[in-house]
């Protein structure tokens, strides 16, 4: 590759394959977009007459400007904690466009973005790079300035954290999933009926101060006091998939992929027994999320 004209065509044909690596590292479709743009500009100040593999020097570029922003925005502390910010972003979402970047966290899969959100910068670029889109340990190496091993050493711990450890056996854990999916599904649809036949008669429903809206009660018990409140919030299950809490299959409400709530689900039969909403960060953090990995689910 000899000219500029030439690196635009490869990057041009490049553009979804590392729009797509971006997205899986940062979670936005924003930060994916300037992280291109970013490549571009640093591809475009290089010596690219030695240049064989064109696709896989610019994931390598990629991979280090992503990390780059990962950093700085754990020196940031970014999070979306406000539920008042959480509602707006529920009445504004609902585009149809399959670029759209809600589009795209459900495809890559929500909670996945939300687990990846936990790993450190070098294990989520090491991990999304390896596991997600097969890039040598040496190449990776070079991008997050380890040794092939540490390199390798940073996926595994990234994979043992997405895939967690789930404290049931597997025909258990496939059970706790159906009800909490029959629970979000009767949710989603607004359906009282579908709710109360998912709910133990005396389930309760605990939330923290966080998780709240207005002057709702921290407690609420009995099938229908619980189901007539979670017809009213029905719009944020819109944006919640069962994730693995602890090692037991709960829930996780995260529009774009953005963590905002967890709810930890106890499970009595086919019935949901309780329901802990979660949603002060500090309570966020100290639990172990992981997806849920079901048959081929």
């Amino acid at each position: 590759m000899n000219s500029q004209g030439e690196l635009a065509e490869q990057l041009d044909r490049a553009r979804s394959h590392l729009r797509a690596v971006a997205f899986r590292m940062l979670g936005s479709a924003d930060d994916a977009e300037d992280a291109v743009q970013e490549v571009w500009l640093r591809a475009s100040r290089a010596d690219l007459s030695a240049i064989a593999n064109v696709t896989g020097w610019l994931t390598t570029i990629l991979g280090r400007v992503c990390l780059d922003m990962l950093r700085a925005r754990r020196r940031r502390g970014e999070q979306l904690t406000d539920l008042a910010e959480l509602d707006q972003t529920f009445a504004h979402e609902g585009s149809t466009d399959p670029e759209d970047e809600a589009a795209l966290a459900d495809a890559v899969g929500l909670a996945l973005l939300v687990v990846l959100d936990t790993l450190g910068p070098a294990e989520r670029v090491a991990f999304v790079l390896h596991d997600l889109f097969a890039v040598p340990f040496d190449e990776i190496a070079e991008i997050v300035e380890r040794s092939p091993a540490a390199a390798k050493k940073l996926a595994s711990r990234a994979r043992h954290r997405v895939h967690g450890a789930a404290t049931v056996p597997a025909a258990e854990l496939a059970r706790q999933r159906e009800v909490v999916e029959a629970f979000l599904a009767a949710t989603r649809a607004g359906d009282l009926g579908a709710l109360l036949a998912v709910l133990a008669p005396d389930v309760v429903r605990r939330a923290d101060r966080a998780a709240l809206r207005g002057d709702a009660e921290a407690e609420v018990r009995g099938a229908r006091q619980v189901a007539e409140e979670t017809v009213t919030n029905a719009g944020r299950a819109r944006f919640a998939r069962p994730i693995l809490v602890n090692g037991a299959v709960g829930a996780a409400v995260a529009p774009r992929g953005r963590l905002q709530l967890v709810l930890v689900v106890t499970i009595d039969g086919d019935r949901v027994a309780a329901l802990d909403v979660i949603g002060d960060p500090a309570r966020l953090r100290q639990l172990r999320l992981a997806v849920v990995d079901v048959g081929s689910r």
